[in-house]
């Protein structure tokens, strides 16, 4: 890190402190995490903004708990007091009055050396996962609880079978089954058309999603807010691991992708969207999307949609159409994915007589 750099985030960033964390515990700030050492007290020089702390306990045999996380904005030299619960085996924020952090932040110099610095040379790939992400949109989708867990339904061993739940199972079972650790996804719309559509217009809103994208995003502040919650549930999974969160930024991004009016009276989103996946795509294999079944790419037939609208459009912003085509052309340089290829679904069936 930059000397100057480091000097500044010393003086200005902000400060997690998390005491009594087990040896072991995995534990992490946004795109970097480490098992933590017998010293640990947690993390200085968290640069402004938004991040996303996690952890996983580790039993007693090393078995590892489901992942949970929570996001926090932090502002310059904030601080911010967490302690490990060992009943819960979770991480708990203690509620701090002013007096109270006027202590801590007199004590930062004696527990400077328990704490890891952020890991500055990661800060620029994670704004380009989080920017559009805002507090207002955070408060809106993460969970009653503000955790955020990759735990599952844990499938059921018959009764006479089933061994004693670990207290990691113990842990993921209560995020399973409690209503307020879920993620408050925006609903996309079903219905597809209004209401009293002709057969004509009906069928032209189940070839444009422009009609449902218009709905979901009259109920938002801004209407950017859907390219923020497709990278919130992108990061909820690329880093919280939970799988949900996947398969909700893959229903977004076959709602935006099949958008063909909106390309001109929502242009800002389908700009913002572009930029979004540039930084997105780098983070997968590019083998992940496909479907073992079909062997079709989820991303690069969906992809292929958009592209196709982007370039039959008529209204569609000059300025915007480049910018897609020039990012297609990144795609097909960097990853060697084929957008020119009809996929199998829209190719003519040929009836023999």
């Amino acid at each position: 890190m930059d000397p100057e750099v480091a000097n500044r985030l010393h003086k200005e960033g902000a400060t997690l402190i998390v005491l009594d964390v087990p040896e072991g515990t995995e534990f992490g700030i946004d795109y970097f995490s480490w098992n933590v050492g017998p010293r640990f007290k947690g993390v200085k020089m968290v640069p402004p903004g938004i991040h996303f702390i996690y952890y996983s306990a580790v039993a007693g045999g090393g078995e590892s708990a489901a992942r949970t996380g929570l996001f926090l904005f932090t502002k310059c030299q904030d601080i911010f007091v967490m302690k490990w619960d060992p009943s819960s085996e979770d991480v708990i924020q203690v509620v701090c009055n002013e007096e109270e952090l006027t202590r801590y932040r007199q004590g930062l110099q004696d527990l400077d050396s328990f704490l890891g610095p952020y890991p500055y040379e990661h800060l620029k790939k994670w704004v380009s996962l989080t920017s559009h992400i805002t507090k207002d949109l955070l408060d809106r989708l993460q969970p009653v609880c503000k955790k955020i867990s990759s735990a599952t339904e844990l499938p059921q061993q018959p009764l006479h079978t089933r061994a004693k739940p670990s207290m990691c199972e113990d842990t993921i079972s209560s995020f399973a089954h409690d209503p307020d650790s879920v993620i408050r996804f925006s609903e996309i719309p079903k219905q597809k058309f209004p209401e009293g559509a002709s057969p004509a217009e009906i069928s032209k809103h189940n070839m444009d999603n422009s009609y449902v994208l218009g709905n979901m995003i009259s109920g938002m502040k801004d209407r950017k807010e859907i390219v923020g919650e497709l990278q919130f549930a992108f990061v909820c999974f690329l880093v919280g691991q939970v799988y949900d969160a996947f398969e909700h930024w893959k229903r977004l991004l076959n709602l935006l992708c099949s958008c063909d009016e909106a390309l001109s009276t929502n242009s800002e989103i389908f700009d913002a969207l572009i930029g979004v996946l540039h930084f997105q795509v780098q983070e997968i294999p590019k083998d992940f999307f496909v479907d073992i079944v079909s062997t079709n790419n989820f991303l690069t037939t969906t992809l292929q949609v958009f592209f196709s609208n982007m370039e039959s459009s008529t209204t569609a912003d000059k300025k915007l159409v480049d910018k897609a085509r020039r990012f297609r052309l990144h795609l097909t340089k960097r990853f060697n994915w084929d957008f020119e290829s009809e996929p199998e679904e829209f190719a003519p069936v040929v009836v023999e007589t």
